[in-house]
């Protein structure tokens, strides 16, 4: 069985575009694979213990991540920890060097939930840190036009993974559909035929 597991970004949801043409094309092209896209909590410790027990629940099962933004911090946390193949799109590097200029109450635009970022969240998030990563585990795609994040910290940090750098874009990842084909092939899902989705 193989399971994608989608981690969605800072005050995201998986109501997010994104994760909705994650959702649709997977369906579309992948019926047999499960796509799991949860709304994942505002701690990054509680975050983390969410994803790792939806993982538990099929332990023996193939389990394939994709993380948008600080979804792809986490997403890099759990590739390393359980060895899985991780495709990061304008990923989060440093997000803790981030997050003291949200402090305070947030408000999710997706879920209207309100919470507060504290200092315990930064240490949180600077203690999933991976300092070291298997560079065959990922593929990462940036758009240099990222308003939010440094596209340069990712090109760096992921400089022997497999790397796509976009020009122009924005933090979104203009076009993000485009690319879901390329994202199967790194998880060398074979693509339906034409003939195979009317069986």
């Amino acid at each position: 069985m193989i399971n994608i597991l989608y981690i969605h970004g800072f005050n995201s949801s998986p109501l997010s575009m994104k994760a909705e043409n994650t959702r649709k094309y997977f369906a579309q092209n992948f019926p047999e694979i499960n796509f799991h896209c949860p709304q994942i909590a505002s701690s990054p410790n509680s975050a983390i213990k969410q994803l790792e027990d939806i993982i538990a629940l099929e332990p023996s099962a193939t389990w394939l991540l994709m993380g948008s933004s600080l979804g792809g911090y986490f997403s890099t946390y759990l590739a390393e920890k359980y060895q899985l193949q991780a495709v990061l799109i304008n990923p989060a590097v440093k997000p803790f060097e981030l997050m003291t200029d949200y402090l305070g109450e947030q408000v999710n635009p997706y879920t209207k939930e309100r919470y507060q970022v504290n200092v315990q969240h930064i240490v949180e998030l600077k203690a999933l840190e991976q300092q070291n990563i298997s560079k065959n585990n990922y593929l990462v795609m940036v758009q240099t036009g990222d308003e939010v994040l440094d596209y340069q910290q990712a090109v760096e940090k992921y400089r022997h993974c497999q790397l796509v750098v976009e020009q122009g874009g924005d933090h979104s990842f203009i076009n993000y559909e485009n690319s879901l084909p390329k994202i199967a092939l790194f998880f060398n899902l074979p693509l339906l035929q034409p003939n195979d989705q009317n069986i």
